[in-house]
């Protein structure tokens, strides 16, 4: 019978220290530059890997699409997504959980902007007038960049963009989007207003250039989303500890990376009309 106890605490143990060992790998959309992408989250695997007590590695991804096969696929357990991503992520991978938003996400909005040799001023109305111009979006699967912009288009326009535009576009991230327009690649692009802001308030605008047109009214986005086994592959509670260790993130120089001023609990169903107007436009089946 002791023989028996010893070999049943030997393998608790090996199973214990398995467990403790495993590394908690999360990933991110790629909506600006990578170097930014990569100083931001490298910041935010350390605090997770202080505060939750585990090995913490954060993959960069090369697109929307791969973030989300990635969390289908389990070679991520968190994610941060954008409103679109995340509904596509939960999707495919029943029983996962939105676990947190920027106090910012729950109010967000995209910027429509100009070149200049448009002439078009900014309206608090929709911008009848980029109807023949060239336009670019951001990303395929973005939710600021290309799912709520080609909504508002179709609505006010009746028409697809390809439709209502000589030239569409999807630049593959909002910094692209900004540098394009202010290019005069495009005339006409959609972005995240925070990408924006804070281009603008680093000097990297120029505000002869290209400016904003127009604002979409507010909309919930990006998220932290988790796999809806994560407690299994971690332990009991393991999720609600996420949880707390992404709301309980104070460091400004933490928040100031994405930027946000703070985090606030979200869950699945705060991006039920987000998912409505992705079927809406048939970019979900």
């Amino acid at each position: 019978m002791n023989t028996f106890k010893l070999f049943i605490g030997i393998i608790f143990l090996i199973l214990t220290f398995s467990v403790s060992a495993q590394t908690f790998t999360f990933t991110a959309i790629p909506d600006e530059d990578e170097s930014r992408l990569v100083e931001r989250f490298s910041k935010i695997s350390d605090y997770l890997a202080q505060t939750l007590g585990i090995e913490v590695t954060y993959i960069p991804v090369k697109s929307y699409a791969a973030a989300v096969t990635a969390f289908r696929n389990n070679q991520v357990q968190l994610a941060w997504f954008g409103g679109l991503s995340g509904v596509q992520a939960r999707i495919q991978v029943p029983g996962s959980q939105a676990l947190a938003q920027g106090y910012e996400d729950q109010f967000f909005k995209t910027y429509f902007i100009a070149h200049h040799s448009t002439n078009i001023t900014p309206s608090e109305n929709f911008p009848n007038a980029i109807k023949d111009k060239t336009f670019t979006f951001g990303s395929k699967g973005s939710t600021s960049g290309r799912l709520m912009p080609e909504f508002y288009i179709r609505e006010h326009f009746k028409q697809a963009p390809e439709k209502a535009f000589t030239r569409v576009g999807f630049s593959g991230d909002h910094s692209m989007t900004l540098a394009q327009v202010q290019a005069g690649a495009y005339q006409v692009g959609a972005l995240n207003y925070l990408v924006w802001e804070t281009a603008v308030s680093e000097g990297k605008v120029d505000l002869e250039k290209v400016n904003v047109i127009w604002t979409t009214p507010d909309y919930p986005d990006y998220q932290w989303t988790i796999r809806g086994d994560a407690d299994s592959q971690y332990g009991k509670g393991f999720t609600q500890k996420v949880q707390h260790a992404l709301l309980n993130m104070k460091d400004e120089s933490l928040l100031k990376r994405f930027p946000r001023t703070s985090f606030v609990p979200a869950s699945n169903s705060d991006y039920q009309a987000i998912e409505d107007t992705a079927r809406a436009i048939h970019l979900l089946q």
